[in-house]
């Protein structure tokens, strides 16, 4: 194969890539009031914090996007994947999703064994917008594993300690959400 056909090809790609990232974005509520058209749109963000994952950092930040023709605002967070070897990815989590996101992985971190009466378990919760997580174990002894993926991108593998700081990272992002809606 030669050179061009190559280059082509890893355009292609990266083309389908961008477009799948949008086309997730667009199932949340947030992505959706952010692609309008024909109005001034203003996207607030603050950082909460991260997690580092060997080579990929999972970044928290809260959002707060306003169209400014009427004043209507909307909040949510974004996760944010980056290192390699992935590509940088924004994962957008609506305001309505934050406080079942934050069952769901207060779920998997206490999961344990009794979950089955079968030898394996694999437990996941997933956003609107395509963020998975996940604890499983392939027998009963040995430990939990935990995992986090976005779209069909490879898993990347968390410790209990990892897990356990991005559901605090996301508490404190609603936390701050809540202070900014109540005005504080």
């Amino acid at each position: 194969m030669n050179k061009l056909s190559i280059l082509l090809l890893a355009i292609i790609a990266f083309a389908f890539a961008a477009t799948a990232q949008d086309t997730n974005s667009l199932k949340t509520d947030i992505g959706v009031f952010e692609a309008r058209t024909g109005v001034v749109i203003v996207k607030g963000f603050g950082q909460i914090g991260s997690v580092a994952a060997g080579p990929v950092e999972i970044s928290v930040r809260c959002k707060e996007t306003t169209d400014v023709s009427i004043g209507q605002k909307t909040y949510g967070l974004t996760v944010e994947l980056d290192g390699n070897p992935f590509p940088r990815a924004r994962v957008l989590v609506d305001d309505n999703e934050i406080d079942p996101l934050l069952s769901g992985l207060n779920y998997l971190i206490k999961i344990n064994y009794d979950v089955t009466a079968l030898p394996g378990f694999e437990a996941s919760y997933t956003t609107k917008a395509g963020l998975r997580m996940m604890a499983n174990s392939l027998r009963k002894e040995g430990g939990v594993q935990y995992s986090l993926q976005y779209d069909d991108q490879l898993r990347i593998e968390l410790t209990s300690v990892q897990m356990t700081q991005l559901y605090s990272l996301i508490a404190q992002a609603r936390k701050n959400l809540d202070d900014i809606k109540a005005g504080k």
